[in-house]
């Protein structure tokens, strides 16, 4: 007798025959089909939640196979699957028809849950799979794909995973279990620190920077001495940003659940994440940990920020190996990670946001007052050096920093009418959503999500400009001696400011303000001469 069961491999998953077969011999249990660790260890569990839960452990020989035979198996989730299949092959239950099973067993016979369930139940519908018993604490994540035909038992426990076999045997369904419409229901759900752009004073070019990315999915690098509010508004950034569409809720919420509870503050998936996540990791943070990978594969924090923001504070911090390798994700939208038993891919579209330091000690760029900076010039480019030209190459955006005058401090300047038109968090916001809904109608069947995704083959058709912008174009672009990634990345952040003031035709103006946003960052000095204008009211 055979049951469904699911293991969280790459972004799919594997769904797993688990086939049992009793014969007479010396009492034993035999696992094959590469049954590793956890999985190897599931038959004293389960002989005990047998026995525990008031069921009779067959005495004969027990062979169970893990089909497909040639991939190694593990993780604790089988172990349901297993004691129902066995339980199946002794005539305690009867399965028939697919059925997948997730859930790890205690001694005692309780289920408890298990990462994945939402992945696996997605995997399971596309190999025409529609009834499920998941641990009950998943049963929140199981409902998410209620609608898309998902029938679904929450059990407690193996007598409760039982006693719905026994009903679905009687009534040839699965019994259902509760009404979960509060938590399947469209929730704001912010994997950041939200609060109010207006919580910051000051840094009108940075809170333009952040609405310009939060529209067209750019990448951003802000820097500048301490104290200046990089961080505070970054973390803020959540607040402007647009609720995710149904489909890519879904996404983001399934790499969660592969990612299990340590990516969702220790707790298992409970709702749909519909709000852009995001993610800001310590400067420890191993490669692993960033990309993906490890002895059993978890999506990394790239994959967790899918449609999404990466935050990495005091990047220069970060190992060199880790800020290179996001070079080719950037780009391809994917990680691909090769290991010797196997090829896996995750989703990673991502932006990134790099705040960092002029210089290690903080100083550079600050008024003589606050200190003098005390790193020689060949400390400052070697703290800079990390990034590399190829990384700073792929971020469009870029936004130089001071700490605010005393007298923004204390709010007693006034800064003109864009600083006022930006300085709350719901107007931004309701720009913002307007330009994204601009780009949906765009994009609609291109596969294309946001500006920062537009090919360079398509640039030309998908972001006209007037004959004067393009003339302005052409000339800064000689001037400025810029690669061609960077020739097309203005072009496509100019594609977003028109969007954010409802423009079809890229204007002048906007590719004059989209060369400002770009035109710094390659050197850390490029604060010294930013620091008397930087300071100055926007006009």
């Amino acid at each position: 007798m055979s049951v469904f069961a699911y293991m969280p491999y790459g972004a799919d998953g594997i769904i797993i025959r688990v086939e049992t077969d009793i014969r007479r011999g010396i009492p034993g249990v035999d696992i094959s089909g590469l049954a590793e660790g956890a999985v190897r260890e599931a038959r004293d569990r389960v002989r005990a939640a047998f026995r525990n839960s008031g069921f009779d452990f067959p005495q004969d020989r027990i062979l169970i196979n893990l089909a497909p035979a040639g991939l190694k198996k593990d993780g604790a989730a089988l172990d349901l699957p297993i004691a129902l299949s066995v339980m199946a092959a002794a005539g305690i239950v009867s399965i028939s028809g697919n059925l997948l099973v997730m859930g790890e067993l205690e001694l005692s016979g309780r289920i408890r849950p298990v990462r994945g369930v939402l992945a696996a139940i997605a995997s399971g519908l596309t190999e025409g799979i529609t009834e499920y018993i998941v641990p009950a604490e998943n049963s929140g994540e199981a409902a998410i794909l209620k609608e898309k035909g998902a029938r679904f038992t929450a059990a407690e426990s193996l007598k409760a995973a039982v006693h719905a076999l026994v009903i679905r045997d009687e009534n040839g369904v699965l019994p259902e279990s509760g009404n979960f419409t509060e938590i399947t229901g469209i929730d704001n759900i912010n994997m950041g620190t939200t609060g109010d752009f207006s919580d910051i004073r000051g840094q009108v070019n940075y809170k333009r920077a952040l609405e310009i990315a939060a529209a067209g999915g750019h990448n951003v690098l802000v820097f500048g001495p301490p104290g200046a509010g990089k961080t505070m508004l970054a973390r803020r950034l959540p607040a402007i940003m647009a609720p995710l569409s149904s489909n890519e809720a879904v996404e983001v919420t399934r790499l969660h659940s592969l990612a299990g509870p340590n990516s969702n503050n220790g707790g298992f998936i409970d709702r749909l994440i519909t709000c852009p996540p995001f993610r800001s990791p310590h400067h420890t943070a191993s490669a692993e940990g960033i990309l993906g990978g490890g002895r059993n594969p978890r999506p990394g924090e790239i994959s967790l920020a899918h449609y999404g923001i990466l935050f990495l504070d005091e990047a220069p911090e970060f190992r060199i190996n880790v800020l290179q390798a996001l070079r080719e994700p950037l780009e391809d939208r994917v990680i691909s990670i090769a290991r010797a038993d196997g090829f896996l891919r995750f989703p990673a579209e991502f932006q990134l946001l790099l705040a960092a330091n002029s210089c290690r000690c903080g100083k550079l760029g600050m008024s003589e007052n606050s200190g003098v900076c005390l790193c020689s010039p060949e400390e400052i480019n070697r703290y800079w050096r990390k990034f590399g030209g190829a990384l700073l190459d792929r971020i469009e955006i870029r936004a130089a920093v001071l700490p605010p005058k005393i007298e923004e401090m204390s709010g007693k300047l006034s800064s003109g009418g864009r600083e006022n038109a930006v300085s709350e968090s719901a107007i931004i916001a309701a720009r913002v959503k307007k330009a994204i809904e601009i780009q949906r109608r765009r994009f609609k069947g291109t596969g294309i999500r946001r500006n920062a995704m537009i090919p360079a083959n398509r640039a030309s058709s998908m972001c006209p400009m007037s004959e004067r912008a393009e003339n302005a174009y052409n000339t800064a672009v000689s001037r400025l001696g810029l690669s061609g990634r960077a020739y097309h990345g203005i072009l496509r952040t100019a594609r977003t400011i028109a969007d954010l003031e409802c423009k079809d035709v890229i204007e002048t103006e906007h590719i004059l303000e989209a060369i400002q946003h770009r035109r710094l960052g390659d050197d850390p000095w490029d604060i010294i001469s930013m620091q008397v204008s930087l300071q100055e009211p926007h006009r």
